[in-house]
C-alpha cells in the first residue's frame, strides 16, 4: 500500500543536508510511536523476523522538493519549493488504509541535523492507486538497492553491484527470506519463474546514515532500470518495502517503468 505525503515547509531555513533519508526515517518511527509506541519499538528493535534475519516491512522515497541549488562543498541542498512530497509505502491490508491516512494528516517534522533542516507539516496524505502488475514488470529505481555479500574470511560485506554474477540469486534470496517473515502470507507456489534484467547502466551511490554521530556508517547501492519476473506476490512485496537491503532508511525504492526500451532513451 502506497501513499504520496505533501508538506508544506514552514518559515526558516531551507538548507537541507544531502544524506536525510535517516531522519526521515526517524520521524516515521516518532509519528507511529505516538499512536501504538509498543508497535514502533518493534518495528526499530526487532522487526518482523525470518530466522535470524528482521525485516521493518516499510520503505519511502526520495523527498521531491523541484530543482534546488546544489552546495556540493557543504553537502546541502538550498531548497526554493513552498512545499514538497515523499511517498511512503507499507506491507499491511487494505484497512489499514484510513488508520495511516489518520496518522500521518496534519503531523509536523523536522527533517535534518542541529544545524541545517526543514521544518514541515503534512498538508495532504492520500493512498495511491493501485499498480496493475503482471508476471514481467520494467522498473526503475528512484533510490539505490543495497545488496550485500559476506566473502568467506572477510571481515566487512561488499556491496555488490547488479552487474555481479551472484546478484540474481542474492536478489530471490532476499525476497524469499522476506516474503516468510511477512505474516500470514500465502504460500507461493513450489516452483515459479523468477528472472532479473539489467535495461540500463548502474549507476553506483555512496550514502553516510547516522552523519556525525558515533554510528555513522557508509552504504553503497545502485540506481539502474530492470526487468523483473517474478510472482505477483514479489512484485507487490518490492513495491509495499522496497528492493535489496536497508529499506526502512529509505533504500530501494522503485517504480513501474513501462517501456520495455529503456536503452533507447
Amino acid at each position: 500500500m502506497r501513499f504520496k505525503v505533501t508538506f508544506n515547509i514552514n518559515a526558516g531555513g531551507k538548507l537541507l543536508p544531502f544524506n536525510y533519508q535517516y531522519y526521515i526515517s526517524a520521524w516515521i518511527y516518532k509519528v507511529i510511536g505516538s499512536a501504538d509506541k509498543d508497535f514502533a519499538d518493534f518495528l526499530h528493535n526487532e522487526g518482523f523476523r525470518d530466522g535470524n534475519k528482521k525485516f521493518k516491512l516499510f520503505n519511502f522515497s526520495p523527498l521531491n522538493f523541484g530543482k534546488p541549488r546544489i552546495l556540493k562543498e557543504k553537502g546541502l541542498f538550498e531548497i526554493y519549493s513552498t512545499h514538497l512530497t515523499l511517498h511512503l509505502s507499507f506491507l499491511l491490508s487494505d484497512a489499514a488504509e484510513v488508520f495511516i491516512i489518520g496518522l500521518f494528516k496534519y503531523q509536523e517534522a523536522y527533517i535534518g541535523d542541529s544545524v541545517n533542516g526543514l521544518d514541515l507539516k503534512v498538508t495532504q496524505i492520500e493512498r495511491l492507486p493501485d499498480i496493475e502488475l503482471s508476471e514481467t514488470m520494467y522498473y526503475r529505481t528512484l533510490s539505490p538497492v543495497v545488496l550485500s555479500y559476506q566473502y568467506p574470511g572477510w571481515t566487512y560485506a561488499s556491496y555488490l553491484s547488479p552487474k555481479d554474477e551472484k546478484y540474481t540469486r542474492l536478489l530471490y534470496n532476499h525476497f524469499m527470506n522476506k516474503y516468510l517473515a511477512v505474516p500470514n502470507a500465502s504460500p507461493l507456489p513450489d516452483s515459479f519463474p523468477f528472472r532479473f534484467k539489467l535495461t540500463g547502466t548502474p549507476r553506483s551511490k555512496l550514502a553516510t546514515i547516522k552523519q556525525g554521530t558515533p554510528e555513522q556508517s557508509k552504504i553503497r547501492g545502485y540506481l539502474f532500470d530492470f526487468e523483473l519476473t517474478a510472482p505477483y506476490e514479489i512484485h507487490n512485496l518490492m513495491l509495499s518495502c522496497g528492493a535489496g537491503e536497508k529499506n526502512s532508511v529509505g533504500f530501494g525504492w522503485v517504480e513501474v517503468y513501462n517501456h520495455p526500451d529503456i536503452s533507447a532513451r
